[in-house]
């Protein structure tokens, strides 16, 4: 499925291996990771035809040589994916955490990609003539902080309780301001928050690496009344609160929710009622999309409910897509759903409940119409190997391009 890092590693010679840190998003390993141990040299085989800096996730690159590059996250592969492509148009690339903040340039670059917050500290000492691609995986820091506040506000004033904002992580930054054009992974929604700057954007397909079963037309009458919420960290700013909320006001309807619960002991407790005493909501916790169980979940449902209030292109969505699930989201989830997925515009628990009831009536030829578009599209356009395809056309665009400017 996805190319083992010994391999690529192996072929490609990076001149530094740091200790084996098992890398996560959001952790306490952020405070004894050091960053700036992290750098990585990869060469092309033959001639060199410059210099790529790339600042980004480095958990591909300290892998032991027998590891798989995980799959907890699909930016680990796509940061991956980021430096492969560059080795291949034969570029030497220099690898170094995006959580780096000492690094310093040291040799003439002719391009340079940020994730997050270094382009404007290493940009005005680049070559004028590197270019700045400033990689968007998020909408913008403001809007992203902003939505959460909003969410939790609506909660307090709903719920009377005030939880605390876990997806804030955000610091406002000019990345987009000094590059010369940006690469985005999530659809209009995402872009729009950055189209203040009037930079040219380029879009990649968010890839997923999920796996299910198929084919499911034999089970669609048992499994149209059953809906699953899948997502990480944030339960708020993700719209879990809206969602359950909604269900609990349906007994006709299932819901399974699929997140890491236990990590927000403040929200549990607000919503333990709706998660735990209530007939047609069941708990399943965090899943590895390649599990057993995923598959299982995945097969007993007809749709997925995502609610979130800023994405950068919502991963955990594509992946159930994948399993041939109807997604029902948010604008905010930065998801294409087409006409095979509902797109709620205000994502108010009355939106939401008026969205599955009239997903759940669908008569069932229509239902596996939908479920087999909403995985085709997702096999299409959301795989590593499409990823790694319109990537690569885009940089070669995107060198073409700027080098004429």
């Amino acid at each position: 499925m996805l190319t083992r890092a010994k391999e690529f590693l192996k072929r490609y010679r990076p001149f530094q291996l740091a200790s084996d840190v098992h890398n996560c998003l959001i952790g306490s390993w952020r405070r004894h990771y050091k960053p700036e141990k992290d750098c990585f040299t990869l060469r092309p085989e033959g001639a060199s035809k410059g210099n790529v800096l790339l600042s980004y996730m480095t958990n591909a690159y300290r892998l032991k040589p027998d590891e798989p590059i995980p799959t907890t996250h699909n930016r680990i592969w796509e940061a991956f994916q980021f430096a492969k492509t560059f080795v291949d148009l034969g570029y030497t690339v220099d690898v170094y955490s995006y959580l780096n903040k000492k690094f310093s340039v040291t040799k003439e670059y002719a391009v340079f990609i940020d994730v997050e917050d270094n382009m404007a500290r290493l940009a005005p000492v680049l070559p004028k003539d590197c270019i700045k691609i400033f990689c968007i995986t998020t909408a913008h820091p403001l809007f992203h902080n902003a939505a959460e506040a909003n969410r939790l506000l609506a909660l307090q004033r709903r719920k009377g309780v005030t939880l605390p904002g876990r997806r804030f992580f955000l610091k406002p930054h000019l990345g987009v301001e000094f590059a010369d054009c940006c690469i985005i992974k999530g659809n209009d929604f995402t872009a729009n928050t950055y189209q203040y700057a009037q930079k040219p954007f380029y879009r990649i397909p968010p890839s997923s690496s999920a796996w299910c079963t198929w084919p499911v037309e034999e089970d669609v009458e048992q499994r149209r009344t059953r809906f699953v919420w899948f997502g990480s960290t944030g339960m708020v700013h993700k719209g879990l609160d809206l969602v359950l909320e909604a269900f609990a006001e349906m007994p006709e309807v299932h819901l399974t929710v699929c997140g890491p619960i236990d990590s927000e002991p403040d929200f549990l407790e607000a919503y333990r009622k709706e998660l735990y005493h209530t007939p047609n909501i069941e708990v399943v916790g965090w899943l590895d999309i390649n599990s057993p169980q995923f598959d299982k979940v995945m097969r007993s449902c007809i749709g997925s409910v995502f609610c979130s209030c800023s994405e950068g292109g919502g991963g955990t969505v594509i992946d159930t897509m994948h399993a041939g699930l109807i997604p029902i989201v948010s604008y905010e989830s930065s998801v294409d759903v087409n006409e095979f997925g509902v797109l709620l515009k205000q994502a108010t628990v009355r939106e939401i409940q008026e969205a599955v009831r009239m997903v759940s009536r669908k008569p069932a030829d229509e239902l596996v119409r939908r479920m087999k578009q909403a995985r085709a599209y997702a096999q299409a356009n959301h795989t590593p190997k499409r990823y790694a395809e319109v990537y690569g056309e885009v940089i070669q665009t995107i060198l073409a391009t700027q080098w004429r400017r």
